[in-house]
């Protein structure tokens, strides 16, 4: 099943993800700001996609490619986490790869995800954070109409020091 949005679709992790998640969980820069601190082998994203043909309910996390509505080429993914149906919330994460940032596809794929959790998993709120240096994800969460909600202060350890986490969050 596609979840269509305006200029992009959601689907499912296919096993021919693997190269192109291999790119974007690798990319140092991406690092940061996903909390990885270690490469991820072929090995360990085709578990990831094997574990996704579980029901979000068993796996309490959810993955979905961003495609280009057009072309039908995977421009990033979209997460699902800490997925908690009895208070009916989630957190969301996005990446989207560097030669497609800036052409909507971030703010299509989060309203398009919105309108799934809301009607299918019946979902009253989506959360998430990011450190308060990281301007391109807070504007991003902003557009989409998500608010500050707090804050811890000096959260995330860089060699740069020390930086706040803001928490956001969007009332379904």
């Amino acid at each position: 099943m596609n979840i269509e949005g305006t200029v992009c679709r959601l689907r499912a992790l296919e096993i021919e993800d693997i190269e192109a998640m291999y790119g974007w969980e690798n990319d140092t820069e991406v690092w940061r700001v996903s909390g990885s601190v270690a490469p991820f082998s072929r090995n360990v994203l085709r578990r990831l996609i094997d574990e996704q043909q579980f029901d979000i309910y068993a796996t309490r996390q959810m993955r979905l490619v961003i495609e280009c509505a057009t072309s039908g080429e995977a421009v990033g993914a979209v997460d699902l986490f800490e997925f908690d149906p009895h208070h009916r919330r989630a957190g969301v994460g996005i990446i989207v790869a560097p030669p497609y940032r800036r052409q909507g596809y971030a703010l299509d794929a989060l309203l398009t995800l919105e309108r799934y959790v809301k009607e299918v998993l019946m979902l009253h709120q989506l959360w998430c954070s990011a450190g308060a240096d990281n301007k391109a994800s807070l504007s991003l969460f902003a557009k989409a109409g998500y608010a500050e909600c707090g804050r811890r202060r000096e959260w995330i350890l860089s060699t740069d020091g020390a930086t706040d986490e803001v928490l956001m969050q969007k009332i379904l």
